[in-house]
């Protein structure tokens, strides 16, 4: 598995059954067969209404407001009551859990990334400045503000330098991989990337 690059404004967006958004899948590993689930996947969605969350049974998620208002999330039990209207701030919750969501102005877009509990788990950084994302066997950079540079590092055979200008990033899986992170001078002060990275339990 080669890294794949991608750009936000060339992933096709799907509705969601209830009407309340859409939904742009980034990846999903392995690929949706309608047999076997993902062990990972990672998606930006447009929230434009109220509406519930799906559920997924056996999957830890972890969304990140990326623009707009954001929504307030919250379960029927009372046990998450999250307002998720600061851009690049994670927060995790299981996918076991019905979450309703509730528009808290205008529409907006979140990152989200699941993995399957049983199979993998994952870290979700935001990354502001000159960074290293050190090994693992699969995972995401996405630029949100600034331009960056990914560059692998470590023993590695494979080599790869990628320039990444807002709203597009690479992903990879099977194929242990580190990476230096590095903004743009000139974008320094207003950079930051979501980075992520799974592994396998």
């Amino acid at each position: 598995m080669t890294v794949q690059r991608f750009a936000l404004a060339d992933v096709p967006a799907t509705p969601w059954k209830n009407g309340g958004g859409l939904t742009r899948e980034i990846v999903a590993r392995p690929p949706a067969n309608g047999v076997e689930p993902f062990d990972w996947r990672v998606s930006v969605a447009e929230i434009v209404g109220d509406g519930e969350f799906s559920t997924f049974a056996g999957v830890d998620r972890v969304i990140a407001l990326l623009s707009g208002d954001g929504v307030q999330l919250r379960s029927a039990d009372g046990r998450v009551n999250h307002c998720l209207d600061t851009p690049l701030a994670p927060f995790a919750f299981s996918g076991d859990t019905a979450l309703t969501a509730t528009v808290l102005g205008g529409a907006s877009s979140d990152f989200n990334i699941m993995t399957r509990r049983a199979a993998m788990r994952a870290e979700v950084r935001i990354v502001r400045s000159h960074d290293s994302l050190f090994e693992a066997v699969g995972g995401m950079v996405l630029a949100v503000l600034g331009t960056w540079t990914a560059s692998t590092v470590g023993h590695s055979a494979y080599t790869e330098r990628q320039t990444l200008a807002p709203a597009t990033g690479l992903w990879w899986d099977d194929q242990t991989l580190a990476w230096e992170l590095e903004p743009n001078a000139d974008d320094a002060a207003e950079s930051a990337l979501i980075a992520v990275r799974v592994w396998r339990r």
